[in-house]
This record gives structure tokens, C-alpha cells and sequence, in this order.
């Protein structure tokens, strides 16, 4: 995906498309997902689903959206209470700033 600007709108649809593909191998694609969504308390994603967001998202946005990156600059207890609003956040930014 190549754009100077995206809405988080957007994003958040595009990443709600990508965790309703992760979920539906537990059950659980019809899980409520919006920006204050917690992925290991609400959608109890486990770290292999993390790395399999990460590649869904390089896929997505190319290079731009290093989540590996994002994820390293956080404690683990930040990394448990992360919100999907959050990474919405950071794609935006990674978006903006790279483009």
C-alpha cells in the first residue's frame, strides 16, 4: 500500500480485516474489535499470533509499519495492555513520517 496520508479509519479497518483472519482459527472472528481492544486481554492473542500480525502488516504496508520495532520499545506489561488503537496509531505515523 502506497499512500502520503491514511485515515486511522482506514487502518483500523484494515487491521480489524487482518485480526478477524488471525481469530478465525480459534472461534473467535466474530470477536468485537475497536481502538480500546486489548490483544491479550480481549482477544487472548498469544505472541505467534503477534508475529503473524507483523507479517500481515508488512504485507499490507511494505516497510514502512516495523512492528517488531514498535513492540521492542515497550515493557512487557505495556506490551500486554497494547490496544489495537494503539498500533492504529503507529501505522498512521509509520505512514506519515515515511512518506
Amino acid at each position: 500500500m502506497t499512500t502520503e496520508t491514511v485515515s486511522a479509519d482506514t487502518v483500523l479497518a484494515d487491521i480489524t480485516a487482518m485480526l478477524r483472519e488471525l481469530l478465525e482459527e480459534y472461534g473467535l472472528d466474530d470477536a468485537e474489535i475497536d481502538r480500546d481492544t486489548k490483544f491479550h486481554d480481549d482477544l487472548e492473542l498469544e505472541s505467534i499470533d503477534l508475529v503473524a500480525l507483523s507479517g500481515q502488516l508488512r504485507d499490507h504496508y511494505g516497510d514502512k509499519v516495523n512492528f517488531a520495532e514498535f513492540i521492542a520499545e515497550r515493557e512487557l506489561d505495556e506490551i500486554i495492555a497494547l490496544t489495537v488503537g494503539e498500533l492504529v496509531d503507529h501505522v498512521v505515523t509509520s505512514l506519515a513520517g515515511e512518506g
